[in-house]
């Protein structure tokens, strides 16, 4: 049985994190410090390193301190840094949980800041322990999926399976939510074909052709070497496998990062910046869209891999899938689930499909993945511009 932690806004979580948020990099040692001397699997670090102030981070982490799964909030900042940390802070507070702020200026530096991190931490931790509990169901998840080292088995084991999984938890009134607009080239027509309207299919096919013309500007793709050493031959077939991650279901609607779905079904996140490019490579490494991901208010991320990854996130558990059998037998001790299993007759689709299902469920009720158990708390964030979405990107039922 799912038990969730209640929020003030009515949504619920599946863990009570509380989360300790550097607002520039030059807090970043101390709010890390903080972290590790507590010693606490469920105090995570987060965090944004700039200097200079950005509509996108600030949306983010304002995502982020009002997430489900987080039960209370240290904001540490350095003192001159133009993040609007007070903005921050109301944001927090209204949505119901615990905050505090540290200003590392202000508290003596270095040492002193940490051991009042610490003291602040034993506070904030013992009142989000009493935030009350409430029965989940399936309906009450936002799942999200992303895939990263992607080889030559990944389109044709790990992530159609996700997609088994995601047929079914949307169809129980779950969001699903998957990405990657720059790894869909190719797809679009045919994604656009399972939109819910004409307009939602042309906002479909509208966010991978500004996807394609931003790579194409920047001079790079999202086609890596190691996916080629990993027997993947053009970006057209790497877009097809990780297209299968997201099933059959119709699509409802698109986010952006920072925006929560309004309601169950199939959404896309648009993660390439809007605008000229001039932000660089879309997210520098897989971190950052899971960030994306649970800014959206993902309670959970299906990460498939080929070659193999290590990495986990703060805030949202994340479940490793592993579609390549031998990758599993190198790192076994990173993986939850064997999708390569498959390719050697040792399962189907829809029996891998259902083991993801179940170990959601698993996941959602409180058991710690493998990447939790080995204390990944992995997070990035970088500076983006995003265009609010229009009407046509939301679903039928949330526009009236």
């Amino acid at each position: 049985m799912m038990i969730g932690y209640l929020r003030a806004d009515g949504r619920k979580g599946i863990r009570n994190v509380v989360a300790v948020a550097y607002l520039v990099e030059c807090a970043h040692h101390v709010s890390r410090a903080i972290v590790t001397k507590a010693d606490d699997m469920d105090v995570h670090l987060i965090g944004f390193p700039g200097c200079y102030p950005n509509a996108y981070a600030q949306k983010v982490m304002e995502a982020i301190g009002t997430h489900p799964n987080i039960g209370a909030v240290l904001l540490v900042s350095l003192g001159c840094e133009s993040f609007n940390r007070e903005r921050l802070r109301q944001v927090i507070e209204a949505g119901g949980r615990p905050v505090e702020t540290l200003v590392i200026q202000e508290n003596g530096g270095t040492a002193a800041t940490i051991q009042k991190g610490l003291e602040a931490v034993r506070r904030l931790k013992s009142v989000a322990a009493e935030t009350p509990t409430v029965p989940m169901a399936v309906s009450d998840l936002v799942i999200a999926t992303i895939c990263g080292g992607s080889d030559g088995t990944s389109g044709i084991t790990a992530n159609p399976a996700v997609g088994r999984a995601f047929d079914r938890l949307g169809a129980e009134g779950a969001a699903c939510i998957f990405e990657e607009t720059g790894e869909l080239v190719g797809c679009e027509a045919i994604m656009a074909d399972r939109a819910l309207t004409p307009e939602l299919g042309a906002e479909l096919e509208a966010s991978v052709h500004k996807a394609e013309r931003y790579y194409t500007v920047m001079g790079f793709g999202s086609f890596a070497p190691g996916n080629a050493e990993g027997g993947l031959t053009t970006q057209e077939e790497k877009s097809m496998g990780a297209y299968s991650k997201s099933g059959s279901a119709p699509i409802v609607g698109i986010l952006k990062p920072g925006d929560q779905p309004v309601s169950g079904g199939l959404y896309l996140l648009d993660v390439v910046p809007d605008g000229e490019p001039r932000f660089g490579f879309p997210n520098i490494a897989d971190n950052a869209e899971i960030v994306e991901l649970i800014a959206c208010g993902a309670h959970v991320t299906l990460f498939t891999t080929g070659r193999g990854s290590v990495v986990g996130s703060a805030i949202s558990p994340v479940i490793k899938i592993c579609a390549n059998p031998q990758t599993y037998r190198n790192l076994s001790g990173d993986m939850d689930i064997d999708a390569g299993r498959i390719l050697e007759g040792r399962g189907t689709l829809d029996e891998v499909g259902s083991e993801i299902y179940d170990r959601v469920l698993r996941v959602a009720a409180g058991e710690r993945t493998v990447s939790e158990a080995l204390g990944h708390q992995e997070f990035v964030l970088t500076y983006k511009a995003f265009d609010p979405i229009g009407p046509a990107c939301l679903p039928m039922r949330a526009r009236a």
